[in-house]
């Protein structure tokens, strides 16, 4: 089943299903009004809205009409929480390696996770306003699943049940400000501004194989400004989505519509690219020496997006640019 979410003019927007193929789209309210209120009330809501993604993929839903990404928020557009992980440790490794930066304990045993902001998700092909080209502009293609209510002490083999669904993400992030909240040693804040949705959510059975053990094994495919940059899969993630529910729940409960990331899909092949620029640095930095690739720039584009085996897209595209955005008075917009 695929979800996604109309703008409407609130925070939340509308529920509508998706057909398998994006073309057609139906709404949900008649079901349930929101992405929120659906995951919270999954058990009860979960057959109706199949049923109607049924219908709407035999062409016999009511009301059906084209799907239009561009109308589309983040398929939750606010989320309560936001736990963002580091899976693939290659990525890590690679950072270490060309950076000089000190190995984390415990780094190959126990997830990386810091709570990020969840207030203000934005849509596949919302533009996204930053305040300056000298923060270090970056994108990360990740995956993601939106959980239901996780009970405090949730063990890895338990958390498969409370997967609802699965998500691709944007993970933007400004470099600059890496280095300096990682040396403060209290998570990121102003180094992770708002992260952007492809239009839909898709229940774990949509993947076929391609989910299996926790992972999405299926490869993430990244352009920036129209040019291949990476198509690394998902299927190399060292920790599953299993483990990092059961590492967020360890001593909390997680409330229904937290999503959970899997950070920036790296594969230790570097041939097949990189999902992000900070990545492709770190090798260029180890290759030559020092990095070439620069940062995003006001104007760039960034296109995610992930095709079954069949070529068919799965969550539909991101597709957005990066745009200049008037800071508040007396905001600050330097490092």
């Amino acid at each position: 089943m695929k979800l996604g979410t109309l703008k409407n003019g609130t925070r939340d927007g509308t529920l509508i299903v998706v057909s398998r193929d994006l073309r057609r789209a139906v709404h949900a309210r008649s079901i349930v009004p929101t992405m929120q209120e659906a995951i919270e009330n999954w058990a009860q809501v979960e057959p109706a809205l199949r049923a109607l993604y049924a219908a709407l993929n035999a062409g016999r839903a009511l009301e059906a009409f084209d799907f239009d990404p561009v109308a589309a928020a983040a398929p939750l557009p606010r989320a309560y929480q936001w736990c963002d992980g580091s899976a693939f440790l290659n990525h890590g490794r690679l950072m270490e390696k060309a950076f000089g930066i000190s190995p984390v304990p415990d780094f190959e045993t126990v997830p990386l996770m810091y709570q990020g902001a969840s207030d203000d998700f934005l849509g596949p092909r919302d533009d996204v306003p930053l305040p300056s080209e000298a923060h270090g502009i970056d994108f990360e293609g990740e995956f993601a699943i939106m959980v239901d209510d996780v009970p405090m002490g949730c063990t890895a083999e338990q958390a498969a049940g409370h997967i609802k669904l699965l998500l691709q993400v944007n993970d933007v992030s400004l470099r600059a400000f890496t280095p300096i909240e990682m040396k403060k040693g209290f998570g990121f804040l102003q180094a992770k501004p708002s992260s952007s949705f492809a239009p839909v959510a898709v229940t774990p059975d949509e993947l076929g194989g391609a989910w299996k053990e926790g992972r999405v094994h299926l490869p993430l495919r990244v352009c920036w400004n129209g040019t291949w940059f990476g198509h690394p899969n998902g299927g190399e993630m060292n920790f599953s989505f299993h483990q990092l529910i059961a590492h967020a729940a360890a001593t909390r409960r997680l409330g229904a519509g937290t999503v959970i990331g899997s950070g920036t899909v790296s594969n230790a092949d570097s041939s097949v690219g990189s999902a992000c620029i900070a990545e492709r640095r770190a090798l260029e930095m180890i290759t030559h020496g020092k990095p070439v690739s620069s940062f995003m720039r006001f104007g760039d584009t960034v296109h995610m997006e992930v095709l079954d085996a069949d070529g068919h897209s799965v969550f539909g595209a991101i597709d957005q640019k990066v745009v200049s955005a008037t800071p508040c008075a007396g905001e600050t917009q330097t490092p």
